[in-house]
């Protein structure tokens, strides 16, 4: 899998684009673009991965991201025809015009706006009225839509109880093109196979450079290790299999891409300060 930068068509005359996806599964890529975007996952459950963020997601997701920040959801299965649902909206920072969100009456939406480089994942009763005005601004005119989407927008920006920012290291989406290109192809290779192998020499590929050239760089633009991202989303990966499940530790570790139940355990520890065990036993009592 390579992290593309995918190029929108939302028509001649539009500009922005309202979407309903009725997939088996979601296809699209780990990929980014300069627009923003606002996901209402209707129906479809699996991994979401924003930025180096993995989580769990459902029914309800809702999530909006500021341009060039990578993301995918993707499934474990594929379904019947339509067992993957989603509402996609996406749009330019100068869709209303090069200054208009920097007007005194859209500051909280600038704010949001500004949060959303490093994805934002909404919940609780704004999450819920979102979900209802996009199905319903699917089949509105035009017109009616932009003025929902800054309805929307603005909901969000006062309701900052409901919204959580996913990651919280996002240096690496500011970055020149061709290397945000580069790294975003190293990343989604990680993403595609991290309960599995990775290999340092495969990342050094997508990245055309030698292995040594290559840890240089991915240290100097994301500030860690090639094996520090590798570990740290099988550890993400192996918190949701503690939290979601009563799978044993020992599990936990394979299918999270541990060949060493030892070393799992010391990983963990020094990525979360707690034992596995302990990591469950803590949000089970929360």
């Amino acid at each position: 899998m390579k992290a593309s930068l995918e190029q929108l068509d939302n028509g001649l005359n539009q500009s922005l684009g309202f979407r309903h996806f009725s997939l088996p599964y979601f296809d699209a890529p780990y990929h980014f673009h300069p627009e923003y975007e606002l996901t209402l996952i209707v129906k479809s459950e699996g991994k979401r991965y924003i930025g180096n963020h993995v989580a769990d997601f459902s029914a309800g997701d809702l999530v909006l991201m500021g341009p060039n920040l990578p993301h995918c959801w993707k499934n474990e299965t594929i379904g019947l025809e339509d067992s993957s649902q989603a509402v996609v909206v996406q749009f330019k920072a100068d869709f209303l015009g090069e200054k208009f969100f920097s007007i005194p009456e859209m500051q909280a939406v600038s704010h949001l706006l500004e949060k959303s480089a490093s994805g934002l994942v909404i919940t609780g009763n704004t999450r819920n009225r979102i979900a209802k005005e996009l199905i319903f601004l699917l089949n509105v005119p035009p017109v009616q839509k932009v003025l929902g989407l800054l309805d929307l927008l603005n909901t969000i920006a006062q309701a900052p109880q409901d919204y959580q920012i996913l990651e919280s290291q996002n240096q690496a989406y500011q970055l020149a093109k061709v290397d945000l290109e580069r790294i975003n192809k190293v990343y989604a290779y990680v993403i595609e196979n991290y309960t599995q192998e990775v290999h340092l020499e495969t990342a050094a590929y997508l990245a055309n450079m030698t292995e040594t050239a290559f840890c240089r760089y991915f240290k100097k633009v994301t500030k860690k290790t090639f094996l520090d991202v590798v570990t740290e989303y099988r550890i993400k990966h192996a918190c949701n299999l503690l939290i979601g499940t009563d799978k044993q530790v020992a599990e936990v570790c394979f299918e999270s891409g541990f060949g060493n139940v030892s070393h799992f355990n010391k990983q963990f520890k020094t990525f979360t300060g707690q034992s596995p065990l302990g990591y469950r036993k803590l949000f089970q009592t929360m």
